[in-house]
This record gives structure tokens, C-alpha cells and sequence, in this order.
């Protein structure tokens, strides 16, 4: 167990190799803010359901994951045949890969690495690993550089004093360094730029609640948590002069898919006259998605709802829930797309 000091939460290593090599380790997220606990995963059941039970989350962080994942797993491999090799790191990707359906990032990236392999055949298995474990590297290395693009990107469009609101997590747990949405606010910090974040506490899993607070108070920035249902008390009261949130796919036309709730705070934010900004990596962009309608929306277990976070059931045990991980905010509710290329604007197909 390690504590997080209290100004370099941005540079946190929140996914990394063991020095064996021989498995990862990971803040798991699960736990915050209780409890910062490193742990060490390996099998392909643990890294699977790392991703599916959000010990690892953020979309920039779990394809960063999953490429240290096949990574390990194929140091696994006892066969030097390089069909059967590639057999199982096509499997083992397909595997990881169903953990998570709605955030692209994570099969970009397990496509990433598959190519690479296939890009080797005649090799030998060393080169190839070699190859991989470099790859990984070079992934992690890019979403670094690719956060502090999109940060600087957005910190243009704050002022100081400003009030903004963020939702869900998508700050350096999410990422690797700075985030993406919370990436300006982070800047914005260590360039004297006072701001005043309210962090909608984002259902179901309260990440904005346990993750965003956690971040920002670990980096001595002044935040107020509020309930997802007082965003448009706070927004009326004048309290808000712009919205940054990540998100975990863009489809081409400029709709994207974010935590659950996202679209409900852009539809506010469209009404009151307030800006929504997206901060993303452009790999979040899927050029072969046309629209939002077209983005598998992830389901979780119920229980999420009815007793997660909860000493007791809050509700009838036998009743019916649904519970989306995501929803779709369309591209006219969206002010901006900031990625480490720059700021797009509508129409999107064309800007991104």
C-alpha cells in the first residue's frame, strides 16, 4: 500500500511492468479514495477481469494496459512456433478485448500489437517480444505527450477564477500523465491559474465522486462535489462558466460516448449557454463508426444500483434495473473536441 503525495498526483505510475517482467501492477481504483493499494496481475483471468471490474479504467489507460497485457501473456508462451504463437496472442487479444465494448482504445491498441506480430512472421520469438515490449512503451510514451497536447489545447480556453464542471474521472488514473478532461485543470494548477471545479459525483460508480476529488484534492486544486442531479441548480446559480469532460469513443460525425449521465449535463449546458468541451486522445476517434447510434453501449450488473457503496440494499431485491455504463451526447450539444492535434469544431466529420 502506497500513499499519493500531495502535489504529483499527475505522475502517479498507475500501470506499469514488474521488474521481472513478469506481470503488471496497477492502482486499483476499485478501492479509492480509501485506499491506494498496488497490485501484481499476470494471468490472463486477472487482466481480464481488471479491465472488466474497472480495477484499471479510463480509456487511454486501459489500451495502455492491454498492450503490457499481451505482452506478459505472450512471455507465456512455451512454443517457439509462430503460427501457434499467433494463434494465441490473436486469442488472448479477442479475449481482453470483450472486457470492455464501448471504449475503442482498448481494441486500437490490442489491434495495435496483433499487427505488429503479424508484421514479424520468420522472426525469432525473441525479436518479436522484444518488439512488443517496445511497443507498449511507445504507447504509454505517446499518451503522455498526447495529455499534456490536449491539456495545453484546452488550458487556451480557461480563464482564472473560472467555475468548471467536470464528470466522471478523466485525470492521470485515467491516463498515464495530466488526463485528458481534467488535463487543463491540472495545468491550470501548477501555472498559478486559480479555478473552482465542481465534480458531479457520476453514477453508477461514482467515479467523479471517488476518483475526480481524490485527483484534484491530491493536487491542491479547490473542488466541490454535488450530486449528478444538482448540475443544473449549480448552472443556473451562475456558478459554471464551461464543462470538460473525456470520453471513451467519437464517431465520426462528432457524437461521442462517455459515463453514463454525460449527455444529461451537455443538454444543461446547451440551455444555459455554457460551453461543453471533450477532451480526447485522437485515438478515441473511430473513423469506421458513422454515428453514436452505431457504439455497443456497455451493461453492468444491478447491483451496481441497488447496493454498491451502500451498508444495506436501497432497493426491493427483486426489482428490475437497468444500468448503462455510457450514454451518447450528440455533436451539436458539444461546443468543442480538443485533441493533441488542436481544438475542432462543427462540423466534426470534416474537423477530426
Amino acid at each position: 500500500m502506497q500513499k499519493l503525495d500531495n502535489v504529483s498526483v499527475q505522475r502517479v505510475e498507475n500501470i506499469r511492468l514488474s521488474d521481472d517482467e513478469t506481470s503488471i501492477i496497477i492502482i486499483d481504483q476499485t478501492l479509492l479514495p480509501n485506499e491506494t493499494k498496488h497490485i501484481s496481475l499476470n494471468t490472463a483471468a486477472e487482466l481480464h477481469e481488471a479491465i472488466a471490474s474497472l480495477k484499471i479504467r479510463g480509456a487511454p489507460a486501459i489500451g495502455i494496459f492491454a498492450a503490457y497485457a499481451l505482452y506478459i501473456l505472450a512471455l507465456q508462451h512455451k512454443n517457439d512456433d509462430y503460427q501457434s504463437f499467433l494463434l494465441e496472442i490473436k486469442q488472448k487479444s479477442a479475449y481482453l478485448g470483450a472486457a470492455r465494448p464501448t471504449a475503442v482504445n482498448l481494441t486500437k491498441q490490442l489491434g495495435r500489437i496483433e499487427k505488429l506480430v503479424e508484421s514479424l512472421a520468420g522472426s525469432s520469438k525473441k525479436t518479436i517480444l522484444d518488439a512488443m515490449r517496445n511497443e507498449a512503451d511507445s504507447i504509454q510514451r505517446e499518451d503522455i505527450a498526447m495529455c499534456l497536447s490536449i491539456s495545453e489545447h484546452g488550458l487556451s480556453l480557461i480563464r482564472d477564477g473560472f467555475g468548471i464542471m467536470t464528470y466522471c474521472n478523466a485525470g492521470p488514473l485515467a491516463t498515464s500523465r495530466y488526463g485528458t478532461g481534467l488535463g487543463p485543470i491540472l495545468l491550470a494548477r501548477e501555472r498559478g491559474i486559480s479555478l473552482n471545479v465542481y465534480c458531479c459525483e457520476t453514477r453508477p460508480l461514482l467515479q467523479g465522486a471517488r476518483l475526480t476529488t481524490f485527483e484534484l484534492n491530491s493536487a491542491g486544486i479547490d473542488c466541490t462535489l454535488i450530486c449528478d442531479n444538482m448540475a443544473s441548480s449549480v448552472m443556473s446559480d451562475g456558478k459554471i462558466d464551461a464543462v470538460f469532460v473525456g470520453c471513451d469513443r467519437i464517431a465520426r460525425n462528432g457524437d461521442i460516448a462517455n459515463k453514463i449521465g454525460t449527455s444529461g449535463v451537455a443538454i444543461l449546458a446547451k440551455h444555459y449557454g455554457i460551453p461543453f468541451y471533450v477532451c480526447c486522445p485522437s485515438s478515441t476517434i473511430d473513423h469506421d463508426c458513422a454515428t453514436g447510434a452505431d457504439i455497443e453501449i456497455e451493461l453492468r450488473s444491478p447491483d451496481e444500483i441497488k447496493e454498491l457503496y451502500f451498508e444495506k440494499p436501497v432497493a426491493p431485491a427483486d426489482v428490475k434495473c437497468y444500468n448503462p455504463a455510457f450514454d451518447i451526447t450528440a455533436s451539436n450539444l458539444i461546443t468543442a473536441i480538443i485533441t493533441e492535434k488542436g481544438i475542432h469544431r462543427a462540423p466534426y466529420d470534416f474537423s477530426l
